[in-house]
């Protein structure tokens, strides 16, 4: 998880969340070794990962399905504009600005103290976890199903992800 705290919620509306970014975390070994710096596409990983929970807790005050997935479904207006290092504490900020047939539209904003690090409008949709989820990585695109691609090592415990296993 990219979100270590969840410090307000207001569902169907809003959510502020903190990552605390240390010195520690994987990406900064290659990333680069001289001058460590997180990539942005981990720092929209975490407020996709904010938008999620805020999705999830406005599906629950809503009383919608409690097996429903949300997917990132698109990036907008994505502009960096601070380096994020090791030290810095992270601000995410979600605003759930619009929703039409399953789809959100998320305002969202990275800060560094009063510093803004990212903005980026992203789109997240719903789905039914266990619709979502039935085929293996291999047969994705393909139209054959995971249990048509049982004999696939790629089906148990060798390459798939446990996450591609819910049904």
């Amino acid at each position: 998880m990219l979100v270590d705290k969840v410090v307000s919620l207001e569902p169907g509306k809003s959510l502020t969340a903190i990552k605390n970014v240390t010195f520690n975390e994987p990406f900064f070994a290659g990333h680069f070794p001289e001058y460590p710096v997180m990539p942005g596409v981990l720092i929209i990983e975490a407020l996709a990962q904010a938008c999620g929970v805020l999705a999830y807790y406005t599906m629950q005050s809503n009383n919608e399905q409690s097996d429903t997935l949300s997917l990132l479904a698109g990036i907008d207006n994505a502009r960096f504009k601070r380096v994020v290092e090791p030290g810095d504490q992270l601000i995410l900020k979600v605003a759930l600005t619009r929703t039409s047939m399953g789809i959100g539209k998320f305002s969202c904003m990275v800060c560094v103290g009063d510093e803004i690090a990212c903005t980026a409008d992203l789109l997240g949709m719903g789905t039914r976890r266990n619709l979502a989820l039935q085929r293996c990585p291999r047969t994705l695109g393909s139209g054959r199903s995971r249990a048509s691609h049982a004999g696939c090592s790629q089906t148990r415990g060798k390459g798939c992800s446990p996450r591609l296993t819910l049904s």
